[in-house]
């Protein structure tokens, strides 16, 4: 699928109100600056390097701010994930127009390069499904940390409506393909998108 058309990607959810939205101002609102110098901390760990963990930090910051400015309660659902400039959108909002504003909002950022928008649009979802998302989600989590072949901090898992979201930096193909079969054989898990990248064609 080109992206062009679609707007850029956050990795940023905000399901139940007060809890999230502190999260929302913590993490999402704070001054590129700010941000970029907890991504050095974080750089050490990723295999990204700590130019590219800055740059995408700082865009995530400012589509997180843009969303907040424009209307926090519109964008509650949507998840924000950057990587190596590839924005991945995903969760869920209310009508299809919001889930086109959060595309466009995702472009503006100097350094994107590419926008997956996976949102998707459902007026209202079950406590049951919500539940079975969140079972699927940590399970998934939990065999990546156990697992000692797998670095699990270069991973992230978005598990929306049985479809797990997988992006992140592998170290290895097999790493990867241990990370993709962990998800694959996990309950609840009906769809499988990987946006996962090798390390060796991240951009230096």
């Amino acid at each position: 699928m080109n992206l062009k058309n679609q707007t850029k990607m956050h990795s940023f959810t905000l399901p139940i109100p007060i809890i999230i939205i502190l999260g929302f101002l913590l993490n999402g609102c704070a001054p590129a600056a700010i941000t970029a110098g907890i991504a050095g901390v974080a750089a050490s760990e990723s295999e990204k390097g700590l130019g590219t963990t800055i740059n995408d930090t700082i865009i995530h910051a400012a589509i997180t701010e843009s969303m907040f400015k424009k209307d926090v309660n519109k964008f509650l659902g949507v998840k924000i994930r950057v990587d190596d400039g590839v924005v991945l959108l995903t969760g869920k909002v209310d009508n299809p127009q919001i889930r086109v504003e959060a595309t466009r909002i995702s472009w503006e950022p100097r350094g994107v390069i590419e926008v997956v928008n996976e949102i998707q649009v459902s007026e209202k979802s079950s406590i049951k499904d919500i539940a079975k998302d969140l079972a699927a989600s940590t399970t998934i989590k939990g065999k990546l940390v156990a697992d000692k072949n797998i670095k699990s901090v270069n991973f992230n898992i978005d598990v929306v409506n049985g479809i797990a979201y997988l992006s992140g930096v592998a170290r290895t193909q097999k790493e990867m393909n241990l990370v993709l079969a962990y998800t694959k054989e996990t309950l609840y898990i009906n769809q499988l998108v990987n946006y996962i990248q090798l390390s060796e064609t991240l951009s230096q």
